[in-house]
């Protein structure tokens, strides 16, 4: 099997850079989404839908970066 319809796209998400990467395979969609720097994969879901799959990653992305503590950089 092969993936279809890839699409990848940059976006961010509470102050966060993230990158989107949404494809097919047979009938189902999947969506993975990490952190810009350093890439770090941190939610993925499938759907039936393209729609599906990228609203499902991007609530547990949403969830995941509110539990992220920030530090503020000294310099």
């Amino acid at each position: 099997m092969r993936a279809e319809e890839f699409s990848e796209r940059k976006d961010t998400i509470d102050g966060w850079a993230v990158n989107l990467v949404t494809y097919r395979i047979a009938d189902r969609w999947y969506c993975t989404i990490d952190n810009v720097d350093p890439g770090a994969r941190f939610a993925r879901a499938e759907g039936g839908t393209r729609e599906d799959a990228e609203r499902t990653a991007l609530e547990k992305a949403q969830k995941y970066l509110k539990q992220t503590r920030r530090f503020p950089a000294s310099g």
